[in-house]
């Protein structure tokens, strides 16, 4: 079975050669390699040419964006699975494909762990077991760990080229709600993701939220209060309280101050209106 692996690049030429070379170091045999550039003049083509026998196909030319140059990609790619291993992040090891190759045994998205670094971070991310729509409100699947069914692209459509974060998250949104696609997790870690993109960013969280919110609103209306409500209970004040009701001392002490606070509140009522 052919795994397509398709590797994104545009003036990151380090992180393209540590990419690459994981890449064609697999001792896995029937692999096709993909890169697509976006017209780089750091010496990333210099990068690709060196290497260009170990590539099965690759193009330089300006594109419009992350999800323009994913879908290229996706048009080249002849394997049953693709995977998304953009430039700078690496598989976990030169066998990882090898030993984990019989898990891609016809689900539609298969999930494997991740080992995030950069930023303070480095740990291995799970996914998880099984799914639910409230996961996939306020999370999403790391891609350089998931392996897409080619011809889910032709039920579920190309990423959207009009996002600039969140189309991935669209996608398995749509994959799993609308179309019903099958998905399994796997706890083996596949690869290393560097937590150094725009998606890191400042910028990169609130454009983040801002398209999930455009998303939400436009396709998936019923579920946004739902949505509003989640990032609420997401907020420190909510987290504080989590913790402390998780202790049989903590609710008697939550409940003690809700107590007080309606006493206090039917009070301050009753005095409004005899006033």
């Amino acid at each position: 079975m052919t795994i397509s692996i398709i590797t994104i690049n545009y003036n990151n030429a380090l992180g393209l050669q540590r990419t690459i070379e994981s890449v064609i170091g697999q001792n896995y045999v029937d692999l096709e390699f993909i890169v697509i550039d976006g017209g780089s003049t750091d010496g990333s083509i210099e990068v690709i040419k060196e290497h260009e026998n170990a590539i099965t196909k690759w193009i330089s030319e300006k594109d419009n964006g992350i999800y323009h140059a994913l879908n290229k990609g996706i048009k080249l790619a002849k394997g049953e699975y693709l995977l998304f291993l953009n430039s700078g992040d690496h598989l976990f090891s030169k066998d990882v494909l090898h030993k984990n190759h019989h898990h891609l045994n016809g689900s539609d998205l298969i999930c494997f762990d991740i080992h995030v670094l950069g930023l303070g971070h480095d740990r291995i991310i799970k996914q998880p077991d099984t799914l639910n729509f409230l996961y996939l409100f306020q999370e999403t699947f790391a891609h350089q760990s998931v392996f897409i069914k080619r011809n889910l692209f032709e039920i579920v459509g190309l990423y959207d080229e009009s996002l600039e974060i969140v189309s991935d998250w669209k996608f398995f949104i749509h994959a799993l709600a609308s179309h019903h696609c099958s998905y399994k997790a796997v706890h083996e870690t596949l690869s290393v993701f560097y937590f150094d993109g725009i998606s890191s960013t400042a910028y990169g969280t609130f454009k983040r939220k801002e398209e999930r919110k455009k998303i939400l609103t436009e396709e998936f209306l019923l579920f946004y209060d739902d949505y509003k409500k989640n990032e609420l209970l997401q907020t420190n004040r909510f987290k504080m309280l989590y913790e402390i009701e998780s202790t049989v001392v903590g609710r008697k002490f939550v409940s003690l101050l809700f107590r007080m606070y309606i006493v206090l509140f039917s009070k301050k009522r009753l005095k409004d209106i005899i006033s």
